[in-house]
């Protein structure tokens, strides 16, 4: 028997052609990292609850702003894709921190103006008079009480 040809110039031996370069040799492209959304859903869900807390809403209000900030960031350098919503957490812990400080004044001014009405100042300077003398603290302090119960019609403390 005689041997086979040899193949064309260009092509290797079964007839197949040589791979172009760079085929099948390296690993596929790699897909792009997902949007680090985090830090800026985070600053909306932070202050979202901070507009339902009085006492609470000034410091979750700060952790929304600065989350919304550092969210802001991350979509400016591309590595997330919400702006929109870090600017929300923004907006609203802003909203929330003027919000909780508006309603604590107004809890303070009323609830100073409440203690007045029922003669607390009155209550302090008698506590003041009575220094140590601890018979006339407990008449102070029952001369109030009975002042808050004629007030505010209710009983404080059970009466025997």
């Amino acid at each position: 028997m005689s041997e086979p040809p040899p193949p064309p110039p260009g092509t290797y031996p079964g007839g197949y052609s040589p791979q172009p370069y760079g085929g099948y040799g390296g690993y596929p492209p790699p897909y792009p990292a997902p949007p680090k959304n985090g830090l800026g859903t985070a600053s909306l869900v932070v202050a979202i609850i901070s507009l339902f807390t009085v006492f609470g809403g000034v410091v979750l209000g700060v952790v929304a702003v600065i989350l919304g900030f550092l969210g802001r960031g991350r979509v400016q350098r591309g590595e997330a894709n919400n702006g929109g919503i870090a600017i929300a957490g923004i907006v609203l812990g802003a909203v929330s921190i003027v919000v909780s400080i508006v309603a604590i004044v107004i809890m303070a001014v009323v609830g100073w103006s409440v203690f007045k009405d029922v003669g607390g100042t009155d209550y302090i300077d008698c506590l003041n008079r009575a220094g140590s003398d601890q018979t006339a603290v407990e008449q102070c302090a029952d001369e109030f009480t009975q002042r808050v119960e004629d007030e505010f019609s209710v009983t404080v403390t059970p009466r025997p």
